[in-house]
């Protein structure tokens, strides 16, 4: 094999590798916020995808162009050129860092701050700027086929958790809501904007000349990818949530757990999967960068681009930072500029072709940064509730119960006489002094990842109370969604109770939920359920209740002609 022919990918992993750096930022930038979506942005990313069928084959034939830029273009318009891209590469890598700082913290760990996780990103994104095309090629090719696998495992997990009227509301409410096709069109534009880079990835691809048929399958791919979610989103949180959510896309992976409750905190590795794709679309860019400078002869952007991305992923103007302002360039400045540019080098020349081996980039990944659920904290420095009730005492204090397992007597370790810990009570007058309260008085890590139940007492069924609930409920990630949810004269006391065996009210009523054999899906209410009412401003639907009587518990499920009665007997 010829030495220029080493440095070249092949389709399978220019495939993956377009998949790699696209589908995590659009599936967490693309959605939530007012953007355009329901029936809009279903329709608008089907017609950006067949648009985006034909600008593929303008690409190809640019692609030679873009091998020596100042040849091509000229010495002023290559460096034009090459300065616009760079600004897009900059702009684009802060962006993303941008997002790393924000949903890392709040889903992974809150053990670093979004700062230094932006910074070590970068950092280890920009250590390979030096190696070859080859070496991404063959990261792709290697980890390509398990991110597409884990992106579909999601969205079939999350589709059984979907509710038809959930999605006719989606339709009836985004075609009143005012906005036109062209919205939701231009938008999915703009999303897709960075396939315009890849003229600079072309020339090291073998058998250019056929490589359209594999552009459009990853065009494809992504518009499947994006229409799924478009109909996932609304039909598992329904119009109103998925609109107000900065990020609805992360609340979706608390609920993918695998059946049977396998791994329960199964969205720490879904959020791995989806930094993985960030950290690769940030090394991609900064590839890309480094090339264009190159063939424009501009000199190497290896450490100066990174550094200038991470700049612009702290700086403000105003208030206004790189999250707010990357909408409105791409835009009003990328799309339009980008696309003045290409007609301009395509008209600027013929057609001549010449063969130019392109310096590239490989990327260090280490997802051990990052992929680190527990935030540092050991595993026995930790408590792991799996009830909780909320009550409002007589002085309007808020009364928070945690309920514990005997983890001695769960992991074997218990010993005569010794008692595990059963329930853990603490108020304040607001949720943070609660959470100020528990780290002055506790010295255990508390662990919400694991919490099954959440018990409501009547003082909390009013409007005011459980809507300030969900409220501060939502912004814990680590709570995840699909805990049922009851009602009880005193959630303090239910929670408390303990059976005849040891085991504690999570364990017991998980059990009837989990194990009965008659039909208890109508009537089991979850955290997502209650966010549904919360984001819509409906009233709270009714909740099952559980009553204590003595020793003795009772869940009575509404609409359920059937009586659960557990305790000692």
């Amino acid at each position: 094999m010829k030495m220029e022919e080493n440095n070249r990918i092949s389709h399978k992993q220019l495939y993956f590798q377009i998949l790699l750096t696209f589908t995590s930022p659009l599936l967490l930038g693309l959605f939530g916020k007012g953007r355009p979506a329901g029936i809009w942005g279903i329709l608008g990313t089907a017609a950006a995808v067949i648009l985006l069928f034909l600008y593929l084959v303008f690409l190809i034939r640019l692609a030679p162009f873009c091998t020596n830029l100042k040849k091509y273009a000229g010495t002023g318009g290559g460096i034009v050129i090459a300065l616009f891209l760079s600004v897009y590469v900059i702009l684009t890598c802060g962006y993303l860092l941008h997002m790393l700082a924000v949903i890392v913290p709040e889903s992974l760990t809150n053990q670093i701050s979004g700062k230094w996780i932006a910074f070590l990103a970068v950092l280890v994104c920009a250590m390979g700027t030096h190696k070859g095309m080859q070496r991404r090629g063959r990261m792709a090719g290697a980890s390509g086929g398990l991110y597409l696998a884990a992106v579909i495992l999601l969205m079939v997990l999350t589709a059984f958790q979907g509710r038809k009227d959930y999605l006719v509301q989606m339709i009836e409410d985004s075609v009143a809501a005012g906005l036109e096709f062209k919205d939701g069109f231009y938008i999915q534009l703009c999303a897709f904007s960075g396939i315009g880079l890849l003229p600079f990835s072309l020339p090291c691809v073998e058998k250019q000349g056929s490589s359209g048929k594999v552009l459009a399958c990853g065009i494809l791919t992504l518009g499947g990818i994006l229409v799924g979610m478009e109909l996932l989103l609304p039909a598992v949180f329904g119009w109103n949530r998925v609109l107000q959510e900065e990020y609805p896309v992360l609340p979706l992976l608390a609920g993918a757990n695998l059946p049977g409750n396998v791994l329960a905190r199964f969205d720490v590795i879904w959020m791995g999967i989806l930094v993985f794709g960030l950290l690769f679309s940030i090394g991609s860019l900064l590839h890309y960068g480094d090339q264009i400078l190159k063939n424009a002869r501009l000199g190497t952007g290896r450490y100066w681009l990174a550094g200038a991305a991470y700049a612009v992923s702290l700086t403000k103007v105003k208030g206004l930072g790189i999250g707010q302002i990357f909408e409105p360039y791409l835009e009003y400045v990328f799309l339009p500029g980008l696309l003045l540019l290409q007609i301009f080098l395509m008209v600027r020349n013929r057609g001549k072709w010449k063969k130019k081996g392109l310096a590239a980039a490989g990327m260090v990944l280490s997802m051990c940064l990052f992929a680190g659920g527990c935030g540092g904290v050991e595993p026995e420095k930790r408590i792991y509730p799996l009830a909780l009730g909320v009550d409002l005492d007589e002085k309007k204090n808020y009364v928070f119960t945690y309920g514990m397992p005997d983890m001695m007597r769960a992991t074997g370790q218990d010993k005569a006489g010794e008692e595990g810990v059963g329930s853990l009570t603490v108020s304040g007058s607001s949720f943070s002094e609660i959470e100020q309260v528990y780290r002055r008085s506790q010295g255990k890590y508390l662990d919400l990842g694991h919490l099954q139940i959440l018990v409501l007492g009547n003082s909390m069924l009013e409007r005011e109370n459980w809507r300030h609930l969900a409220d501060y409920l939502r912004q814990e990630l680590y709570v995840g969604e699909n805990i049922y949810v009851f009602q009880a004269e005193n959630g303090q006391r239910a929670v408390s109770w303990r059976s005849g065996t040891e085991s504690s009210l999570g364990e017991w009523v998980q059990g009837i939920m989990e194990n009965n054999q008659w039909d208890r899906r109508p009537d089991g209410i979850t955290l997502r359920d209650i966010y549904y009412d919360f984001y819509t401003g409906k009233e709270l639907q009714k909740l099952p209740v559980i009553r204590v009587e003595g020793e003795q518990i009772h869940v009575d499920f509404p609409g359920q002609n059937k009586q659960e009665k557990t305790g000692n007997t």
